[in-house]
């Protein structure tokens, strides 16, 4: 009787369908204490970096601004058309080399204007600058005076004004300088009526220099000095 009631219930469906259900409860269970639980608010996935999508973040503009040129004057002004114009005449002029180079001329021609050597930089200096150089160095020489100077360097160095003539291609450009040298004074027995060798005298000048933009001459000459 027994063994016939447990050969009825071993094949029946539903107590078939029961043992599966208690298999699956079980491993729910078994798996809920290994894993865990998910609860409350999770992070949302960090999002890669799509590499194959990313574009640069910048662009390259071209045409823009000559920095040669707005290093030294301002943005807009007539210096700074000038200075283009003198580009588009010579595209070898650069406003740093001028510059550096007014430097160097500075020296040169104030040392051999204070040594009363005017024929040592004459290719350098336009008639009218050299003639009222000379005047000046008669005068001392008639006088008896003779000045004995060293350089010592330059405290200041800016491009003032720029002018061009587009139609002669005829460039200026003036240049403020702020010198620096002793200067010992000697009357016509020697004796010091003025400086000394080891006082430095401080100078400031404003040099404009002219060339035709384009000559194959490529010297700048000194046409006007001012303070």
């Amino acid at each position: 009787m027994h063994r016939r009631l447990k050969e009825v219930l071993m094949n029946s469906p539903i107590l078939q369908l029961l043992v599966l259900a208690a298999i699956a409860i079980f491993l729910i269970f078994r798996l809920r204490n290994v894993l865990g639980t998910r609860e409350g608010f999770e992070k949302p996935p960090v999002a890669l970096p799509d590499t194959k999508k990313r574009t640069r973040d910048f662009e390259v503009i071209e045409g823009g601004p000559d920095r040669d040129i707005t290093d030294n004057v301002p943005t807009g002004s007539d210096s700074a058309s000038a200075l283009a114009a003198m580009k588009g005449a010579d595209p070898a002029f650069n406003v740093g080399d001028f510059l550096k180079g007014a430097r160097g001329a500075y020296e040169m021609i104030l040392m051999a204007f204070q040594r009363g050597d005017l024929p040592s930089v004459k290719s350098f200096v336009a008639p009218e600058v050299y003639d009222a150089f000379s005047q000046v160095i008669a005068k001392r020489e008639a006088d008896g005076i003779k000045v004995e100077a060293t350089f010592v360097g330059i405290n200041d160095l800016a491009l003032k004004e720029a002018e061009f003539d587009r139609t002669t291609r005829e460039a200026e450009l003036s240049v403020r300088f702020g010198g620096e040298f002793t200067e010992v004074v000697r009357d016509r027995a020697g004796s010091i009526v003025e400086g000394n060798a080891t006082t430095v005298k401080r100078q400031r000048d404003v040099w404009t220099f002219a060339r035709t933009m384009g000559s194959a001459d490529p010297n700048w000459i000194l046409v006007a000095t001012s303070e």
